[in-house]
């Protein structure tokens, strides 16, 4: 019994993975459940191991009682029966009398033997639970045992993993007894045992793989950010280094490719972007759209995470990806939404602060329109008091007044002007409707006109207000109809002959027939505009004259 039982105990250590303790204790309750079935109860069994642990005995603990006395023979003996076996024994002794495991019955023996295998896997089931529940994450390799339904059972030695299909790359095939490298996705138990999931798709597979190649990386000399991939297609990898005297991307490369090709051959030739990752939202777009070159990126909105790649013509398609995979790699690599766009489609593209609404409201809400001059960025507090010292508080007043007017402003200065403009153009877009119209900030007259005609086009245009389709029509206000008192009153001066007195008679200046220096519509001197073209008219009697 000794060498079967040293040889059970020494299996269930090596090839179960067991401790010694655990099979001391099922053994135990293996005899304990043998006796229990054959005398009806347990609570006098005595079960004893020796030093070695190699060899076990199973007692019956008795009561010594006289031999006319006996009531029962299960806790009971007989002093006759004891002075047998220990001659020095006395009536109310306990003696403990060894019991042959042969001699029970086999029923006893096959309920102990089920009660003790039940336990064995239990036992089992808890020691590689234990074991594998900490591993989750981590690498292993087992080998091709069978296949079901698409999922691939792997031998891990003491246990079986199971490689689901859809945890499998689809540019791998598994042939049996092959080798298998995976990464331990999860530990479930089971009512039929232990199972350990394995994935050979997920990023962190990659990742781990990466650990294995790259010791700068396993060191965390060297750190990889974020990784998302395509399973067997493209994966993408953003590292960057610890010390400023290793390069991230170099070393993860290695000499002539030797780290990076390692991988590749482990991932079946899968395609993989190593690429150096940066703070900056620009450069890090630059570089998650590798191997395509980038020209600039534009960033649309930061809050929204919108930006703008601009790629050369010829890196278009690369940029994009089959199927729009790089592109859509770079957009979960880096957390933007990216649109590319070619140089040639660039420079189709309206950049003017009027796109840049018309982008905001395409992806959310409008920007708010600006009729302040106080709400210009870059305007300064005392620029703004000098404005409204004039009572020029709204854009379109200011973006109405000529140079000239501008420059007779009080305590305004060349160097103020000069930042008016920079500003005007920066933020603000003026359309003309004929070349002719415009403003000290827009359009100069056309040519040949007489240098009188600007005061007067530059009134008419801050009267008839922004056309409907102008860039200033979404920034400014409905003026058309407000105060034509005051537009008239300031028109009043300039419609006057520069020599004729007020009160002269209407007819007098009359009597001349003018027309449009632009179209040669026929006009009269109180007209401010032409009603044909629109242009400003002004009206002057020459010295000679």
């Amino acid at each position: 019994m000794q060498s079967e039982l040293s040889q059970a105990i020494k299996m269930l250590v090596q090839e179960r993975g067991i401790p010694e303790d655990l099979v001391m204790s099922t053994i135990e309750n293996f005899l304990l459940a043998a006796y229990k079935k054959k005398y009806g109860v347990v609570d006098n069994a005595v079960v004893r191991f020796s030093d070695d642990m190699m060899e076990v005995t199973l007692f019956a603990k008795k009561k010594i009682v006289p031999d006319d006395d006996l009531d029962d023979p299960v806790y009971e003996i007989p002093l006759s029966e004891a002075l047998e076996m220990n001659e020095d024994c006395e009536v109310g002794d306990e003696l403990l009398i060894e019991i042959n495991p042969k001699e029970f019955d086999r029923v006893s023996v096959q309920s102990a033997k089920q009660k003790a295998r039940q336990s064995l896997r239990e036992i089992q089931k808890d020691t590689l639970y234990s074991e594998y529940k900490d591993k989750v994450g981590e690498m292993i390799i087992g080998y091709y045992q069978r296949e079901r339904n698409g999922n691939i059972y792997v031998d891990l030695g003491k246990t079986e993993g199971i490689l689901p299909k859809k945890y499998q790359s689809p540019r791998e095939i598994y042939h049996p007894n092959d080798r298998i490298k995976a990464l331990i996705y999860e530990v479930v138990k089971t009512p039929t045992g232990l199972q350990i999931v394995l994935s050979r798709n997920h990023a962190e597979f990659v990742k781990k793989i990466f650990e294995l190649e790259v010791p700068e990386i396993y060191d965390k000399t060297i750190e990889i950010t974020k990784i998302v991939r395509e399973p067997g297609y493209r994966t993408k990898i953003a590292v960057r280094s610890t010390r400023e005297d290793v390069d991230p991307v170099g070393a993860c490369v290695g000499l002539k490719g030797v780290r990076i090709q390692a991988v590749v051959r482990e991932l079946e030739g899968e395609k993989i972007d190593i690429l150096r990752y940066s703070l900056d939202s620009r450069s890090f777009i630059k570089n998650a759209l590798s191997p395509a070159e980038v020209n600039q990126v534009v960033i649309l909105d930061e809050a929204k995470k919108l930006a703008l790649a601009i790629v050369p013509d010829a890196s278009f398609s690369l940029a994009i990806g089959k199927q729009g995979l790089n592109v859509r790699l770079a957009n979960r690599l880096t957390d933007w939404n990216i649109d590319v766009k070619t140089e040639s489609q660039f420079s189709e593209m309206d950049i003017s602060a009027e796109a840049k609404r018309a982008v905001s409201a395409l992806f959310g809400e409008p920007e708010e329109e600006i009729q302040k001059i106080s709400e210009l960025p870059g305007i300064t507090p005392r620029l703004v008091e000098i404005l409204n010292k004039d009572k020029i508080d709204d854009i379109e007043s200011l973006v109405a007044l000529t140079p000239e007017q501008l420059a007779a402003l009080e305590g305004i200065t060349a160097e103020d002007i000069e930042t008016l403009h920079k500003i005007i153009e920066e933020n603000v877009e003026i359309v003309e409707e004929e070349p002719a119209t415009g403003s000290g900030f827009a359009a100069a007259a056309a040519e040949g006109e007489p240098a009188g005609l600007a005061p007067e086009a530059a009134e008419a245009a801050r009267t008839a207000g922004p056309a409907a389709d102008s860039p200033l029509a979404a920034i400014l206000p409905d003026t058309t109809a407000a105060e034509p008192e005051a537009a008239a009153s300031a028109q009043a001066p300039a419609e006057a002959p520069a020599e004729v007195p007020a009160e002269a008679p209407a007819e007098t200046v009359e009597e001349e027939a003018y027309e449009c220096p632009e179209c040669g519509t026929a006009v009269t001197p109180d007209m401010a505009t032409c009603p044909n073209c629109g242009v400003g008219l002004t009206f002057e009697e020459s010295a000679e004259e």
